[in-house]
């Protein structure tokens, strides 16, 4: 049963986030002197509705598509997560898996995204992208990968995926052949652990692993313009868990039709749909 509340998170102070990054040759923008504003703006968040989420999935990957929600989650033979990698059609009102495909427990599954009817799911460290058709689960191709897949979203044109580094490749749907390599930075620096992905209205909206953080980037730029702290939703639910201090936020999903926004996390039991603030 969906449970029903609005209250609105505080907005945190923003924070330059510095990282290194070995993969990019680019050189960033001019760092921000010290005392001078930020140009990254703190975005607010309401949580509109709370559903259940299965608090075994190991979220990786999470999207919308005409109206239903899917789930990509990890986990191999070599890692804790439990159960293996999966591709799961959700019923959103129960959390519960109206369909799943089983990823082979040598693969660990990653982000996924959606373009013309066709799932696009990455595996982390195998560097393979499967592609099946809907509404079947069908696996009709696979694709090698450059680099460790982590985040994957669509512009509706081209792909766009993550590989935990400050950078986002931006690939041909058809052919997975990469296009493009752009930098994202926050305040001059590279932002790092870029991980899942959803295009929003023009911006791309990314979680950063292991921290409390969404940024919102200009494709056009690779410039971070604006931060959302979800450190209060994720407070709550390891003050009600203690197994949720290491399982973080991971997961962005935009209903295009209704422009409804959800997000949640690594094995969370609970799902958001939430409202961001200009």
């Amino acid at each position: 049963m969906t449970k029903r509340f609005l209250f609105s998170l505080p907005v945190i102070a923003a924070v330059v986030l510095a990282s290194c990054n070995s993969n990019d040759t680019k050189t960033p923008a001019t760092p921000v002197e010290p005392g001078t504003a930020s140009t990254v703006k703190n975005i607010g968040i309401s949580v509109i509705n709370t559903y259940p989420h299965d608090p075994e999935s190991f979220t990786q990957g999470l999207v919308i598509h005409k109206g239903q929600l899917y789930e990509g989650t990890g986990g191999a033979d070599y890692a804790p997560e439990g159960r293996a990698s999966e591709l799961i059609k959700v019923n959103l009102q129960t959390g519960k898996a109206e369909k799943t495909l089983t990823l082979d427990k040598k693969y660990f599954g990653e982000g996924i995204t959606i373009l013309h009817d066709t799932v696009y799911q990455l595996t982390w460290r195998e560097k393979v992208v499967f592609v099946y058709t809907l509404p079947d689960f069908k696996k009709v191709k696979e694709f090698p990968i450059n680099t460790e897949g982590w985040g994957i979203t669509t512009d509706g044109k081209e792909l766009i995926v993550s590989d935990g580094t400050s950078n986002l490749y931006y690939y041909d749907p058809a052919t997975f052949q990469l296009l493009r390599t752009q930098s994202v930075t926050a305040d001059g620096d590279f932002l790092d652990s870029i991980n899942e992905l959803e295009f929003i209205d023009g911006f791309i909206y990314a979680n950063q692993w292991n921290r409390p953080y969404i940024f919102k980037i200009d494709p056009s730029s690779g410039l971070a313009v604006g931060k959302i702290d979800l450190s209060p939703i994720w407070d709550r639910l390891k003050s009600r868990d203690a197994k949720n201090t290491e399982n973080v936020p991971n997961g962005i999903a935009y209903d295009q039709d209704s422009k409804k926004i959800y997000i949640t996390g690594k094995k969370w039991p609970e799902l958001y749909e939430v409202q961001f603030g200009n």
